[in-house]
């Protein structure tokens, strides 16, 4: 370790896998990391990845939708460092189905983790930074969170509802020192589309008027993540710039094709925009 580096406390939710376990193994090379994740049953990945790098985590147990379990870690943060220098929002899940197909259920479920979340946790971490004037809150979005899909609607709507209040918390935290960012990743290749894939309960009902249209779609989406090859190491690397960053941009798009992408729907009218959307997921 570096020992010009100055160590800063972070804090990482959701780090059993994908992004979060990326972020944990490769900071903690240099800082304090607080790794949390839901289920700490499932920090095999996480510990050997660490181990790998040659780094050290303080592995903590936190469910973002449970207060309780925010309170007891938060509490324990406490006393242990007695402030956090950064927050990173990672914690989060995406279901795929076509909103006739979900069950509200499934759409609160959604809402709960990947906004509600992100608050519940906001919540109880601002006070350790404003008492010191100083801190820095990277929430983990997407391209989901400017631009749409079919059957995403739940995911969008949670990383829509994200980016706002994401952009009026940078303002109201401005006046503490503390700096609210985001990062928007593009599609990557992990764990989110494989093993902790997530459905409509009736995205696979042949009943469904929309069963033909989710089968041609998973297999689109399936085709194009095999086919990819971005290293979501690159989601880390973006993290850590922002950490040493003395002023780091509000939004951070770390792969080509997603700021093409954002490009695209920020400048062409909205009805071209989305015909070619369209075309490209159905022809």
């Amino acid at each position: 370790m570096n020992a010009s580096v100055h160590q800063k406390v972070i804090l990482i939710t959701g780090c059993s896998s994908g992004f979060g376990l990326l972020m944990a193994a490769r900071l903690c090379q240099r800082h304090r990391v607080i790794a949390t994740m839901r289920h700490l049953e499932k920090k095999g990945p996480l510990l050997q990845e660490v181990q790998r790098r040659g780094g050290k985590v303080d592995l903590k147990q936190l469910d973002v939708t449970d207060k309780e379990s925010i309170k007891s870690t938060m509490t324990e943060i406490g006393a242990q460092y007695g402030y956090l220098d950064v927050l990173i929002n990672n914690a989060g899940y995406g279901i795929g189905g076509f909103f006739e197909d979900l069950t509200e259920e499934e759409i609160r479920a959604q809402l709960e983790t990947n906004f509600f979340g992100v608050q519940n946790v906001t919540r109880a971490v601002i006070p350790l930074m404003r008492q010191r004037r100083q801190g820095k809150i990277i929430n983990i979005s997407s391209v989901a969170g400017f631009s749409t899909l079919p059957a995403f609607g739940a995911y969008n709507a949670s990383k829509w509802a994200l980016e706002a209040f994401s952009e009026s918390l940078r303002y109201e935290l401005h006046f503490f020192g503390i700096d609210v960012v985001l990062i928007e990743p593009g599609t990557y290749k992990t764990k989110i589309f494989y093993e902790n894939a997530r459905y409509a309960k009736n995205f696979h009902n042949e009943t469904s008027p929309y069963y033909s249209m989710s089968q041609l779609l998973e297999k689109r989406i399936k085709d194009y993540v095999d086919d990819l090859f971005k290293d979501p190491e690159e989601i880390a690397i973006c993290a850590e710039k922002i950490i040493n960053a003395k002023n780091p941009p509000f939004r951070t798009i770390p792969d080509i094709e997603s700021r093409v992408m954002y490009l695209a729907r920020r400048f062409l009218p909205f009805r071209f925009y989305s015909y070619i959307l369209q075309k490209a997921i159905f022809h």
